[in-house]
């Protein structure tokens, strides 16, 4: 069997492209693609939880340090999910989304009620039993994506704009 001298160099130059050590370091894959290194266990509830708060009501009444229970709907820009993080935006299901017969393309991003957002979202961060935020890709470990309604338990965070964000320890998955 001849092999080519054409051939020969391309399978040397890709060895040396890529090295010959085990290190993985170099290979980069979508943090959706990774394999998970967080049980989601300890932070899914499988009942309902009662007593829910309304994202809106919540952002008007919910003091830094207090304790909730929110529920919403994933969305409130195009992007709603925080790379590396188990962490999202929620906005009230009063919010209606926009339709693809609307012309919006990512009905999550409420494109045509985006005026109603400012006063009606906030942040979830899912947090271990230290306050850290779990470092996992909320999609992956939770079985959800924009659109998706979820009901989360925590403590509410204000920053100097007023805007909320829950250090959530609980989360449900509306089916």
């Amino acid at each position: 069997m001849r092999i080519s001298f054409s051939t020969t160099l391309m399978v040397c130059l890709t060895f040396v492209t890529l090295g010959c050590n085990d290190d993985q370091a170099s290979v980069s894959l979508p943090e959706s693609a990774k394999p998970l290194a967080v049980d989601a266990t300890p932070y899914l509830v499988t009942t309902e939880p009662a007593d829910t708060t309304p994202v809106g009501e919540a952002r008007e009444s919910l003091m830094d340090g207090e304790s909730a229970t929110l529920i919403g709907t994933i969305g409130g820009s195009s992007k709603p999910f925080i790379e590396g993080l188990a962490a999202f935006t929620i906005v009230d299901q009063k919010i209606p989304c926009c339709a693809a017969e609307e012309g919006c393309p990512t009905p999550w991003d409420y494109c045509c009620t985006q005026d109603q957002v400012k006063d009606n979202i906030a942040t979830i961060k899912i947090v271990d039993e230290s306050g850290s935020p779990v470092t996992a890709d909320a999609r992956q470990l939770f079985g959800i994506s924009e659109l998706s309604q979820v009901i989360v338990s925590g403590t509410a965070k204000r920053d100097d704009q007023g805007n909320l964000t829950l250090a959530a320890s609980t989360i449900y998955v509306k089916p």
